[in-house]
């Protein structure tokens, strides 16, 4: 196992849409190990492939005081309500915005030994599943090659949380 730099905002990788895993062997395994290590050590609770600079479709999800988990190929297959939630990301470290998430998710994808999953979760569940949700849209969309300040309508909707954070200038052809 290994903890990987994580990738941040300017970095190709994160804009790009990441390749369908084709098979779940023994690299993609490893993948998900590094991947749920590289997480914890940024204190994340989420993390994409693309992330960590590995431009495939999976993500894993560490809820506090849970066993994390990795979806492979997840998509998300039914959205409903809208809500307002803070979030930040590990790609663009030391900003906070409050962004538009749905108030319940529904997403599928294979776990480690290929079999089909579905997960709900909705806000309307308690605290947990409101992070459950949030996590999965946000970690669904890093795969395709969205982060969340692309929900912004500007960069001045950012606030910054901590004097290592880096001036943020819009990207380039975006």
């Amino acid at each position: 196992m290994a903890v990987h730099p994580i990738r941040l905002l300017g970095d190709p990788v994160l804009r790009m849409k990441a390749r369908r895993v084709t098979r779940i062997d023994d690299s993609i395994r490893a993948l998900v190990r590094d991947m749920i290590e590289s997480m914890y050590a940024a204190r994340g609770v989420g993390i994409a492939a693309p992330q960590i600079g590995v431009p495939l479709r999976v993500i894993v999800i560490g809820l506090p005081d849970e066993e994390p988990f990795a979806l492979v190929n997840p998509e998300i297959v039914k959205r409903e309500g809208q809500r307002r939630v803070e979030e930040g990301c590990l790609s663009i470290p030391g900003y906070r915005a409050m962004v538009p998430r749905s108030v319940t998710v529904v997403a599928r994808g294979l776990d480690l030994q290929g079999r089909m999953v579905r997960i709900k979760a909705s806000a309307k569940g308690g605290e947990r599943d409101a992070l459950l949700a949030q996590a999965l849209e946000h970690e669904v969309d890093h795969i395709n090659g969205t982060l969340y300040i692309d929900h912004l309508d500007s960069l001045d909707e950012l606030v910054k949380i901590g004097e290592e954070a880096p001036e943020l200038e819009e990207e380039k052809g975006r």
